[in-house]
């Protein structure tokens, strides 16, 4: 209590703010956040996704320099080289770290955490668009040239990147534009998280069948390459199929939800978080 002496003599006595209380609230929110942080198991699974993921990465590199050639900006074999490589990092790699930003950075106000989703998504257009030259580009160039748009793995490949640029624009139209109104964004957001899981699993099987094709090209120009290329690019594949299936699971699993935050606005039922 302050006691204060009033002109006429009279005593008024006003009651102050409880310390303790404030110190307690402070304490459980620090608590909560250190919780949050310390979810049993995430840290492991999250370094065991990350492992995978450029192991990915390395193994298409080192397939496609060691024996398919190497990588150029001349020559068909070289140039289709790169496609496979840039498909694996963006419409794999990056994509599964867009995925999960929101459950990496939970401390991160949800505005931000947009702005990066939206920013690994561009990033991921960029160097898509990149991929599906060099592989049309090196279509057209070979002698003969190899007829486009004839495969399972081309047909995918086109309606994984328009449900990928679907997700993109309406995503970045219903959460990120202002004027947009809150009953709209809590109607879009679960259409918004399905269709990304199912673009997502239709990359990985676009993958698997593109890999696929790849070594059925090899099998009739080197036979004598195909056992050990065959064997190694099969194990790739059975990894690529893991690493989707370990993305699907850290996406869906309650306990690794980020925690909606006071500011964070439009929610569906805590799995955008």
């Amino acid at each position: 209590m302050v006691t204060v002496e009033l002109e006429n003599g009279s005593i008024h006595e006003t009651p102050t703010p409880n310390n303790n209380c404030v110190s307690n609230k402070q304490n459980d929110h620090n608590i909560e956040l250190k919780k949050e942080n310390q979810i049993p198991g995430y840290l492991s699974i999250y370094s065991v996704f990350q492992l995978i993921g450029i192991l990915l990465i390395l193994s298409v590199f080192v397939w496609l320099q060691f024996y398919r050639t190497g990588f150029g900006f001349s020559g068909t074999i070289k140039i289709c080289n790169w496609h496979p490589l840039l498909m694996t990092i963006t419409f794999i790699y990056l994509f599964a770290n867009s995925i999960l930003h929101f459950r990496n950075f939970r401390n991160t106000t949800k505005q931000k955490l947009k702005m990066q989703h939206a920013t690994i998504h561009s990033c991921i257009i960029i160097f898509g668009v990149l991929g599906l030259w060099t592989g049309l580009n090196s279509n057209l160039i070979a002698n003969p040239p190899i007829p486009k748009f004839y495969s399972l793995h081309s047909w995918l490949g086109i309606i994984t990147v328009v449900m990928f640029l679907s997700q993109f624009t309406s995503g970045f139209i219903s959460f990120l534009y202002p004027e947009i109104a809150m009953k709209y964004k809590e109607a879009v957001m679960p259409y918004h998280i399905i269709f990304g899981i199912l673009t997502f699993a239709l990359s990985i099987v676009t993958s698997v069948l593109g890999f696929s094709e790849k070594i059925m090209f090899a099998l009739n120009q080197q036979h004598e390459h195909m056992s050990t290329e065959g064997l190694f690019l099969n194990c790739v594949g059975i990894v690529l199929i893991f690493y989707g299936a370990l993305v699907v699971y850290i996406l869906i699993k309650p306990e690794y939800k980020r925690c909606s935050k006071p500011n964070d606005g439009v929610t569906h039922n805590g799995t955008l978080n």
